[in-house]
């Protein structure tokens, strides 16, 4: 049987010209998050199945690819169930394991704790234009902050990456999980339901509200509590000013939201526009929802213009850390869509900054072995100066060759030939 060339359905291979530009922005993304006081860390791959199933990951626990228990452990003949099976999985994002990681390391940490995180996770996801069953997430985190200076930091850090790498024009989408549950409260939705109206209210910027109000009348919603939800919508989208249109919630809202969440959220976006360094816009959003079962508080996103959609995300999760201690810790991080903006990047024809010249020294084959030292030493000290050089063997087709060599960037060629 004859092996299979082409990579698995959902997974890809990179190849040089990407590479050197992901390289990049991970240099780019690494430097400013050090910048701002963020940590490198690492985790595992894999995680206990038990912690990756445990009702936070929302829709992506769905998604997890499993694996199958080893050797003796496997007992395929009396098995009952996947229980049985399984004892781990591929790890689906980089915040639960932050949080195992966080837990069994606490003691060694400081605090408050900055968290950079760079590397690759697996969902079994369907695949379309920029989403893939494998690929990279570059996350930072702050734990033990429980102040909103926690955000404001994420979101500068965040921007700034964005805008060194050419990005503008953008918006920071900026939502409260405890606006979303204070709407469907003041709405008249029993609390059992909360879930079920986020997750149509989540497909807003798709189906519109008109889509969302015959999605919530179908489920069975009583039509009034759906008439006052959209209402609220109605309201907010008519006030362009974030800070405004927040206020104007939260007196819509009344005793249903807590006093603080007004609060928190326009020093969130007050500070953010004073302070950034980058070109972008702070907005309130009432329809951001985020997926994942394990937000408790702020909710933002990333919306780039030209890819119509999320380039990433994060929020502040304060309860997942204690699921694995018992004592919660204050918790909040933002994830770049790496993959999304390595796609536009490419799609821009984006070029390096500062690339240092390339040369190939192509040597004729027959050239001496005794005065091939001198070439390789005049390479080495043109590498020494700053410069990349490839030194190969002349191909018989010479002309084909330096194409070749022109499409990678070589911009100059010297010539070795016995003679």
């Amino acid at each position: 049987m004859a092996l299979t060339k082409k990579p698995v359905t959902g997974m890809k291979d990179i190849l040089p010209e990407e590479m050197l530009i992901r390289d990049y922005v991970i240099g780019v993304i690494k430097d400013t998050y050090r910048s701002f006081g963020f940590t490198p860390i690492e985790t595992p791959c894999m995680e206990h199945i038990t912690n990756l199933l445990s009702k936070q990951g929302g829709e992506n626990e769905k998604l997890i690819f499993k694996v199958l228990k080893r050797g003796e452990k496997l007992k395929l003949e009396s098995a009952k169930d996947e229980s049985d099976l399984v004892d781990m999985g591929m790890r689906y994002d980089l915040t639960l394991p932050l949080a195992r990681f966080y837990a069994n390391n606490a003691n060694n940490l400081p605090a408050p704790f900055k968290a950079l995180q760079i590397g690759s996770v697996w969902r079994a996801d369907r695949p379309q234009r920029g989403r893939y069953r494998q690929f990279t997430q570059c996350d930072i985190d702050i734990l033990g902050e429980p102040s909103n200076l926690a955000e404001i930091e994420l979101i500068l850090a965040t921007t700034t990456t964005l805008g060194k790498l050419g990005f503008s024009g953008f918006e920071i989408r900026i939502n409260e999980r405890r606006i979303l549950k204070a709407m469907a409260a003041y709405s008249g939705f029993d609390e059992a339901s909360y879930d079920s109206v986020f997750i149509t209210l989540d497909k807003m910027d798709k189906i519109g509200l008109e889509g969302v109000e015959k999605e919530l009348k179908e489920a069975g919603f009583a039509g009034e509590s759906v008439d006052r939800y959209l209402e609220l919508f109605k309201a907010a989208e008519h006030e362009s000013d974030s800070v405004k249109a927040v206020s104007l919630l939260a007196d819509r809202l009344g005793g249903h939201l807590e006093e603080d969440v007004r609060q928190n959220l326009t020093e969130i976006i007050s500070n953010v526009e004073q302070s950034k360094s980058a070109d972008f816009k702070m907005v309130f959003d009432p329809t951001l929802v985020r997926g994942m079962g394990y937000y408790t508080g702020t909710i933002f996103e990333i919306a780039i213009p030209e890819f119509g959609g999320s380039c990433g995300g994060g929020g502040r999760y304060d309860k997942m850390i204690g699921n694995f201690t018992g004592n919660d810790v204050a918790a909040c991080g933002f994830s770049i869509g790496f993959e999304r903006i390595i796609l536009l990047l490419l799609e821009q024809g984006y070029e390096i900054p500062g690339k240092p010249k390339k040369t190939a020294y192509l040597i004729e084959k027959n050239y001496p072995a005794d005065k091939l030292c001198s070439v390789i030493e005049q390479a080495q000290n043109a590498r020494a100066a700053g410069r990349q050089v490839l030194v190969v063997r002349m191909n018989k087709n010479k002309k084909f060759q330096k194409e070749k060599l022109l499409a990678e960037g070589y911009e100059e060629f010297e010539e070795f030939f016995n003679r």
